[in-house]
């Protein structure tokens, strides 16, 4: 009885624990969608109310009716879509190499990808700012997806790697018996089976590119280069906040993040189990 009263109390502790921390981490998203269907006037009301006085939309009608904000939302999308599909298309050749073949260089270059991906980037703004200047693509589509696709592709290529790795080169003996090339086995076998981790290395790319801020910022100055968190911070003026405003942009841009999330969630939980095992 003792054991089954203890266990009976651990176990509320643990519900009561999950239910704090859920509350934690849900009051933040309640508070973004709660401001973003009130008035600017009424978000500096005191004292506060999570549900509106009045539910209005006008927060929402000034982003649609605003072509500047629509280009940050165009800007974000072209940027984070562009980087990912060459991303992955260079991650899979190299992947390949790392994991099908044996030569010298294997190693180094191995080392080389995941020291890379233990510098941060901060430490890389200013080169790269001067970099961009002087090859005159400063303010342009083509500065923010080669500087993305030098943090993108590491962690790319690592998981890549890894999940060929769990793939048994029997594949590659048998299409190489029927006839088959390397550039058929690698297409038409490895990346078919691939899929989820594929989708899960796609789905941490366009993260990456759709929520960066530093770069963003200092590699464009114009308007119709600006992409989202830009487009979010400049509703923050000398002397009032569009606080609804920015809520409102802050909730159109997580919608398409979370329905890719929600329709491919279990081959991005696949892709990212699977790099994990050695077959």
């Amino acid at each position: 009885m003792k054991t089954s009263t203890k266990n009976k109390i651990c176990r509320v502790f643990i519900v009561v624990g999950l239910l704090i921390g859920l509350i934690y981490a849900l009051f933040p998203v309640i508070w973004m969608i709660s401001c973003a269907f009130k008035s600017n006037t009424e978000v500096f009301t005191v004292p506060q109310r999570i549900i509106p006085r009045k539910i209005t939309f006008e927060a929402f009608t000034s982003v649609f009716t605003d072509a500047t904000k629509l280009r940050y939302f165009l800007n974000s999308y072209f940027i984070a879509a562009v980087t990912t599909v060459i991303t992955l298309f260079v991650a899979i050749l190299t992947s390949y190499a790392l994991s099908r073949y044996e030569f010298k260089l294997r190693k180094p270059l191995n080392t080389i990808i995941i020291i890379t991906q233990s510098v941060p980037p901060m430490t890389l703004l200013i080169p790269y700012f001067g970099l961009v200047v002087v090859l005159g693509l400063f303010d342009s589509y083509m500065a923010l997806i080669l500087t993305y696709l030098v943090f993108t592709l590491p962690y790319a290529v690592i998981m890549i790697t890894g999940y060929l790795n769990t793939l048994p080169k029997d594949l590659d003996e048998a299409v190489a018996i029927d006839g088959g090339s390397t550039w058929c086995t690698l297409w038409k076998v490895l990346i078919p089976i691939s899929i989820p981790g594929l989708v899960s290395t796609s789905i941490y790319t366009f993260l990456q590119c759709w929520n960066e801020y530093l770069f963003a910022l200092c590699l464009t100055k114009s308007g119709e280069m600006r992409t989202v968190p830009i487009g979010i911070q400049l509703l923050m003026g000398q002397i009032t906040y569009s606080w609804n405003e920015m809520m409102a942009m802050s909730i159109l841009g997580s919608i398409p993040i979370i329905i890719l999330f929600i329709f491919a969630q279990n081959y991005f939980i696949a892709g990212l189990s699977a790099g994990a095992i050695k077959s």
